[in-house]
């Protein structure tokens, strides 16, 4: 390591170095806790007054983080948010955890990487250390990150350091957070790899350090391209079963008790949160790119966005095979995975959409999400609000859709006062005889 390198690796060690965070989201909030507790000190920054706000009154507006961490957080003085990028020059490494959502043609939107990277620009200076933490396609740090941070001068490697570290966060995990998930690490020189793998050592159980940063982000993109796929083939297989008289989630709790070589994925309505309805995507691009066609990969990406549509089917015949318009339905859960508040690319939006495109009356019940959020793939849905859950109302509806199994919800008095439930995760005993699988 040169001087510049040195010096910031004995601020690291010494936890004299400060950290900023770019994105107070998901990602960025348990990190910067992360290294609030780890003893440095966090500079979080966001385009959203609202929550650097909140943080800096010691307020949580993520429903699994804890109030009293952030508190606890405040009361240190280690952590301060603020909407100024300007200020970035005064972190010693920044992190950057934007997020990288598809556009209209399903390929990589990387605008709010671009814009974050050009702000890290504009006050670069010599001995600064920065990560990209957002999941993205392979070759990302190089292509379009180093070009942007070295455009003013400074030579990476030597003035300033450019690595890729992978979020592996899961929402409303109790067995694992930020601290006790194993961080993969690759910089785009080996002296920025070691600069980052230094970082994050101080703050997580275990660093995995990788040859690169192009390693690294495939990485991420293989975790979850094989949740994916796995989901898309047990989807496929509870389409094929269910002419055949079989139900799949019998099968899988048979095949499950296989001791080796079986995995278990259960179906559902679609897929969700911000990675596995993203990331296949972002792999085919840049597969594209390179002139391969990861044709396994695309069609379990279709079938797994064809599964609403399937949800929606199992509706109109329960219902007799009449048209949807003038029928009332109501969807149990509206973000994406049981018990958190996380809406992200959740298949419930897209099964309300197609409800409401059909002429249905849809309301929804989720007592993880109050009020149903602007979505970014489904700009046109009305304004909702979650609906009481008691006997009448479920009783009101001419189906109900479970779409997300949280466990506040009473689904023995759902069953009991339901004309109809269509069950999407398997969870409801169909001898009910109002209770059909989908």
């Amino acid at each position: 390591m040169n001087d510049i390198a040195e010096r910031l690796h004995q601020q690291i060690a010494q936890h004299d170095a400060r950290v900023g965070i770019i994105g107070l989201g998901y990602v960025g909030v348990p990190l910067a806790l992360a290294l609030v507790e780890a003893g440095f000190r966090v500079l979080g920054f966001d385009t959203d007054d609202a929550k650097t706000e909140a943080l800096n009154r010691g307020a949580s507006y993520i429903e699994h983080i804890a109030a009293e961490r952030v508190h606890a957080a405040r009361d240190l003085a280690r952590l301060e948010a603020t909407s100024d990028l300007g200020r970035l020059g005064e972190a010693d490494a920044v992190l950057i955890c934007v997020p990288t959502p598809l556009d209209a043609n399903r390929e990589p939107d990387m605008t709010a990487v671009r814009r974050s990277t050009e702000a890290v620009a504009a006050s670069l200076r010599p001995g600064q250390l920065v990560i990209l933490e957002s999941t993205t396609y392979p070759g990302t740090c190089e292509e379009l990150l180093l070009p942007i941070l070295g455009a003013g001068g400074l030579v990476c490697g030597e003035q300033f350091f450019l690595a890729y570290s992978p979020e592996r966060e899961d929402p409303g995990n109790p067995s694992f957070g930020t601290r006790t998930i194993p961080k993969v690490v690759g910089g785009v020189d080996e002296v920025s790899g070691d600069l980052a793998e230094a970082l994050y050592s101080q703050a997580v159980v275990e660093t995995v350090r990788v040859s690169s940063a192009a390693t690294a982000e495939a990485t991420k993109l293989l975790e979850n391209i094989f949740r994916a796929v796995n989901i898309a083939l047990v989807n496929e297989l509870k389409l094929a079963l269910e002419p055949m008289g079989i139900d799949i989630w019998e099968v899988l709790t048979a095949a499950e008790t296989k001791p080796f070589g079986f995995m278990r994925f259960d179906p559902g309505p679609g897929w969700g949160g911000h990675c596995i309805p993203i990331d296949p995507f972002y792999f085919a691009w840049k597969a594209r790119q390179h002139g391969i066609t990861p044709r396994f990969i695309e069609l379990a990406g279709q079938i797994n966005l064809e599964m609403p549509l399937h949800v929606v089917a199992r509706l109109r015949q329960a219902l007799g095979g009449a048209p949807l318009a003038g029928r009332r339905v109501l969807l149990l859960g509206l973000s994406y995975k049981p018990d958190v508040a996380d809406p992200r690319e959740s298949p419930a939006f897209e099964i309300l959409s197609l409800l409401l495109d059909e002429g249905a009356e849809v309301d929804y019940h989720d007592p993880h999400v109050l009020v149903a959020p602007s979505m970014r793939s489904w700009k046109n849905l009305p304004p909702k609000r979650s609906v009481p859950l008691d006997a009448e109302t479920v009783a009101s509806y001419d189906g109900v859709i479970l779409v997300t199994d949280h466990a506040a919800v009473d689904y023995d008095a759902v069953v009991r006062h339901a004309r109809l439930v269509v069950d999407t995760r398997g969870r409801l005993p169909v001898a009910s005889g109002n209770v059909v699988r989908a």
